[in-house]
């Protein structure tokens, strides 16, 4: 009689081929990985790439009335380059906040909290300063 009748059938689990380390990749502090990580470095280069473009339409906004302005911001280009110089600075924002929030606040329930705020901030910058764009460049 073999070890396994006499003692009846015992349950096999699937052996892993992944190590301890492969196991918990991608699971940090906060459970999201590298995500944010990785989202951070893009918004920043994309900022980094699209600063000029802006400074150069500030710099022709410089002593313009509201006209002038929304003759400058009227064109799809220019406006376009400023929507996503402010989306882009808006995800950096937030998500370097969160970082900030998750490493220094240690009680869970204002934990949440502050990154929920965080998210509306972000949100409510970003949706007042691209609403700004859309009504200089329609001219209303």
């Amino acid at each position: 009689m073999s070890v396994e009748e006499s003692h009846g059938p015992t349950p096999r689990r699937a052996k892993s081929l992944r190590t301890p380390l492969g196991k918990v990749r991608k699971f940090g502090p906060a459970g999201s990985g590298t995500s944010d990580f990785w989202q951070q470095r893009i918004t920043g280069v994309a900022m980094t790439l699209l600063i000029l473009p802006v400074v150069v339409v500030i710099m022709m906004l410089l002593g313009r009335n509201q006209a002038g302005a929304a003759q400058i911001i009227g064109s799809p280009l220019i406006a376009l380059t400023l929507i996503l110089f402010i989306i882009s600075s808006a995800v950096h924002m937030k998500i370097g906040m969160q970082v900030v929030i998750e490493d220094y606040v240690q009680n869970e329930k204002l934990k949440l909290v502050t990154i929920m705020a965080n998210n509306f901030f972000s949100i409510a910058v970003a949706l007042a300063a691209i609403f700004a764009i859309f009504k200089l460049s329609s001219g209303v």
